[in-house]
């Protein structure tokens, strides 16, 4: 059985403005996925679509084969302990009114996890690379890299099975951006991953299957390796032929 499976999926925030059309694609169990596309592809919103934030205009989502119901608060709280997101901005992500111990914790509360949350939190960070000591600092204190090892701390504390990340690296200059892929890479060793981008390089670094999106169609899947050693479409050799080169 899949993890997540989208079928036949559309959305559309008004009846001129069509963003999605007929999507569909398979989430396996411990796979890492890459949605890739330029500005205005629709990744952002099948991203929202995949959390539960917003519902399809046509076409199911489904978890373990049940249908996604986006607005059950008590299934979407089960949901939320399954799937967690990371999102593009380190600096916006974060409130700068809490501790990085209230912040990660955060999941844990909402979710109505039990256990030591200090504990849990502490090995959250360490995780990421970050002392347990920094638990009473504030957002304002760290790095932009280091801001988002927090962001993604917060997402994994609660051990979720799958982490939709968007644009999670693109906000951050080009030597934090390797280091945490490298972190990335550490996650997808234990959780699904589904990473949404605009870089086909960090993709092809990080994921072992590629879906590329164009105007809210997608028109190239497959194994990430395939499909950039031999692309199909004209739009994927357009976005290989942008790709930067990152450092050794």
């Amino acid at each position: 059985m899949s993890l997540l499976s989208v079928e036949n999926v559309g959305f559309s925030y008004n009846r001129q403005q069509q963003v999605l059309y007929d999507i569909s694609l398979t989430i396996r169990p411990g796979a890492s996925i890459g949605l890739v596309g330029e500005s205005g592809s629709g990744k952002s919103t099948l991203l929202r679509l995949l959390l539960g934030l917003t519902a399809p205009s046509t076409g199911h989502i489904r978890f373990r084969g049940e249908e996604l119901q986006s607005r059950n608060p008590g299934f979407m709280r089960a949901y939320r302990r399954q799937v967690q997101a990371v999102f593009q901005d380190p600096y916006s992500s974060l409130d700068p009114r809490q501790t990085v111990l209230r912040i990660v914790s955060e999941p844990l509360r909402s979710l109505r996890i039990g256990g030591d949350h200090r504990e849990l939190v502490q090995t959250a960070l360490e995780s990421v690379g970050l002392d347990r000591a920094v638990i009473n600092r504030y957002p304002h204190e760290f790095s932009g890299g280091q801001r988002q090892r927090i962001a993604i701390a917060r997402a994994i504390v609660p051990r979720p099975t799958l982490l939709l990340a968007d644009e999670a690296v693109s906000a951050l200059d080009l030597s934090t951006r390797v280091r945490i892929v490298d972190l990335f890479k550490q996650v997808r060793a234990e959780m699904t991953l589904v990473f949404v981008s605009h870089d086909l390089g960090v993709v092809a670094d990080l994921c072992d299957e590629i879906v590329i999106l164009e105007h809210g169609r997608i028109v190239e899947a497959g194994p990430t390796r395939k499909i950039l050693q031999t692309p199909s479409q004209n739009y994927t050799q357009k976005l290989l032929g942008s790709v930067p080169r990152m450092p050794a």
